[in-house]
């Protein structure tokens, strides 16, 4: 059993359980450095001794590698031992956002179903498209991706500030009235 736990790690802050309990049961596991550890690159597969070893000798036959690979992994050991334990504050941003655009005519969110940082909200239709806010919004400094007509995603990270959020709340509001 393999557990590809790409963000294994806010799963775990949001669960309040240690990432290595979510793997318990799996023979091996994946999980990305970028993804909400803020390391510029990388993913890291762990397994038995036995296993990597055999992931190793397939990664060469077909190509795999990085050399002088040094300072990505210093930023990925910066990730593993300084980032994860931040990650509640990227999950109340996320949850302050939700919070926020809950309160706001033209946009219907989940609100309770955001738990980690990543929030999905949706425009209304008499208001603009998806694309025409994320427009109004970059054009602001404020950066998000739509997905169709109504449905956008928000990412907190670790440069994001309650602040911020505030602002993002504020362009939200006054692109949407009416």
């Amino acid at each position: 059993v393999h557990v590809d736990g790409a963000r294994i790690f806010n799963a775990a802050v949001s669960l309040g359980v240690p990432a290595a309990d979510l793997a318990a049961d799996a023979d091996s596991v994946s999980f990305c450095l970028s993804k909400g550890l803020a390391a510029p690159v990388g993913s890291l597969v762990c397994g038995s001794r036995e296993f990597i070893a055999e992931a190793r000798r397939v990664r060469k036959v077909l190509g795999g590698g990085m050399r002088q690979a040094g300072i990505l992994a210093a930023a990925g050991m910066v990730a593993l031992t300084g980032m994860v334990d931040r990650l509640a504050e990227d999950h109340a941003n996320a949850r302050r956002l939700a919070d926020g655009l809950a309160g706001l005519e033209g946009v219907s969110i989940d609100a309770a179903g955001i738990h980690t940082n990543i929030v999905f909200f949706d425009v209304a239709e008499d208001r603009m498209t998806a694309a025409d806010l994320v427009a109004g919004l970059r054009a602001e400094g404020i950066g998000m991706l739509s997905f169709g007509q109504r449905r956008l995603r928000a990412v907190t990270h670790h440069q994001i500030t309650a602040g911020d959020i505030d602002t993002v709340l504020t362009a939200c509001r006054r692109l949407l009235s009416p």
